[in-house]
């Protein structure tokens, strides 16, 4: 690693996200402009400054719930994913999955397979602008229970996309037993999704554990306390599982004091496969463009140190092999 100026690092960046909450990707205007349209009352959800009011991680989990009621119709969700495909393509993005959560859609009428239409219409609309690659992780949430992750799982089986990809598990990991959801991954895993599960964020690396043995995922949505135990690192790094880690978000919910205290620089030097994620960018303030230039300039990042970040990302990508060798001869010329 070596110290330079963030600006100089980051011009002409290609950059790639794994893991972002679609509905946290709405700013605090876009979702007050929502929930007008749809006659939905959010306010609770707002400080006086206007910014989304939350302390603890359940309240953020309540006022996420408030912001996704604003979101209620396919022509909504076209136009928020419209919104963040084009607003991170011109900051450099290549590629970028989205958290897409059936349940929160499914509460006002809109049926799996239009929530899917209309999501993947606005990537293939951003893909065709700007050249943004996107993707869908079709998510179930943990703390609504096994039934509803089945009910998530059996939707993505019987209603297949290109642009779904992955099956993953978000929500608040202290919820239900890991092997509670071990049927619903093997629906999904059986069709061919990839997959995915928040572990050792909340709680710590017995919570990742368990993600790998029951669920059988290839990625860990955090993961960043597998630094507790040893042992679990170096299993993380010979099964060649990758992080989806998301610094700034490990900050906001208390995880952290700070960038700098992140250990991110210590899971980069246990050789693990480490990605840089944004998490709820609206939320926490930080989308991934941001997250490369914090973290370059707490740890001293090197432009080679951040372009390991997009390409293992790449290679971990939820994606066909055709788009994955486009994207990844596009980290090779910027490295060049």
């Amino acid at each position: 690693m070596a110290g330079a100026l963030t600006s100089d690092l980051l011009k002409n960046l290609p950059i790639a996200e794994l893991h972002c909450h679609l509905e946290a990707t709405v700013d605090p205007s876009e979702a007050r402009r929502l929930a007008a349209r749809n006659f939905v009352d959010i306010s609770g959800a707002f400080d006086e400054r206007g910014a989304y009011q939350w302390r603890t991680f359940g309240e953020f989990l309540k006022v996420y719930d408030a912001v996704s009621e604003a979101i209620r119709t396919p022509e909504d969700y076209f136009d928020i994913t419209l919104a963040h495909y084009r607003r991170m393509a011109a900051k450099g993005m290549i590629y970028g999955e989205v958290i897409l959560s059936p349940a929160h859609a499914g509460r006002f009428g809109v049926s799996y397979a239009a929530l899917i239409d209309a999501v993947a219409s606005a990537m293939a609309t951003a893909q065709d602008e700007k050249g943004i690659f996107g993707r869908i992780i079709v998510t179930c949430v943990r703390h609504y229970g096994a039934e509803h992750a089945l009910s998530v799982a059996k939707s993505a089986r019987d209603h297949p996309h290109p642009f779904v990809t992955a099956f993953g598990m978000a929500g608040d990991e202290a919820s239900g037993a890991t092997a509670d959801f071990h049927r619903a991954f093997v629906i999904a895993g059986d069709c061919g999704l990839g997959l995915t599960a928040h572990a050792g964020e909340i709680l710590g690396p017995d919570s990742v554990r368990e993600a790998i043995s029951l669920l059988g995922i290839s990625r860990i949505g955090h993961g960043v306390r597998a630094l507790e135990d040893a042992d679990l690192v170096a299993e993380i790094r010979d099964r060649g599982l990758t992080l989806e880690v998301c610094p700034t978000s490990n900050v906001a919910i208390g995880l952290y004091p700070s960038i700098a205290s992140h250990p991110l620089p210590r899971l980069v030097a246990a050789g693990l496969r480490v990605t840089l994620n944004s998490d709820d960018p609206a939320f926490f303030g930080a989308d991934v463009a941001d997250e490369y230039e914090r973290n370059a300039a707490a740890h001293r990042f090197a432009r080679a140190d951040l372009l390991a970040f997009t390409r293992n990302a790449i290679e971990a990508a939820f994606c066909d092999n055709g788009a994955r060798a486009r994207l990844a001869a596009n980290v090779a010329a910027a490295g060049a």
